[in-house]
């Protein structure tokens, strides 16, 4: 299971009709998630015992998924022996996992994940883009943001827009747009 290097991989998790974007830590060839409580995919989790990375290279699904579901026509089903997950059907690539709940405090949950299965359907090769890892920072500080409307948020938010709309292309401004739209609401 190849497709995951050390540090934190930002990928669209999904669980049952459900999609996310997420932070996996690879750490001493450990692999964990950290959930907050009361989230869809820490429910889907403990109820189905699955979750799958989907590697997205479109920045307008990290920020829906963030923000907003997607309807049902965006996932498809794959089986595994006894074990049937759904993916994200416009995935690059996709890791199938079992999931154990390792220990829980009092907001979040920390998720260890055993691989079964994964799959590279798209074999391009994406250049590191100024404006797409923007737009993923951003999106991480404006789910935070609108919890609490925290002004420095708003500044960090806004320094990654300054840069989406200075190295991104028209699909990471149109993810910006969008961002900002959640995020004003």
């Amino acid at each position: 299971m190849g497709l995951l290097g050390e540090g934190i991989n930002e990928i669209i998790a999904t669980t049952r009709n459900n999609a996310a974007p997420i932070g996996i830590i690879v750490k001493d060839g450990s692999l964990r998630m950290v959930l907050f409580h009361g989230t869809h995919t820490l429910e889907n989790i403990r109820r189905d015992g699955w979750v799958v990375a989907n590697i997205v290279h479109d920045p307008v699904i990290y920020v829906k998924t963030a923000f907003d579901d997607l309807p049902e026509d965006f996932f498809c089903n794959e089986t595994y022996g006894d074990l049937e997950v759904q993916r994200l059907k416009d995935a690059s690539a996709w890791i199938a996992f079992k999931t154990e709940i390792e220990r829980e405090s009092g907001e979040a949950a920390i998720v260890r994940l055993v691989p079964v299965a994964e799959e590279i359907i798209d074999n391009s090769i994406y250049p590191v883009n100024r404006g797409f890892n923007s737009v993923i920072e951003a999106t991480v500080h404006g789910t935070r943001y609108v919890m609490n409307r925290d002004p420095w948020l708003k500044q960090l938010i806004d320094h990654h827009a300054s840069l989406v709309r200075k190295c991104g292309g028209s699909r990471e401004r149109e993810a910006l747009e969008l961002l900002l739209g959640y995020i004003m609401e």
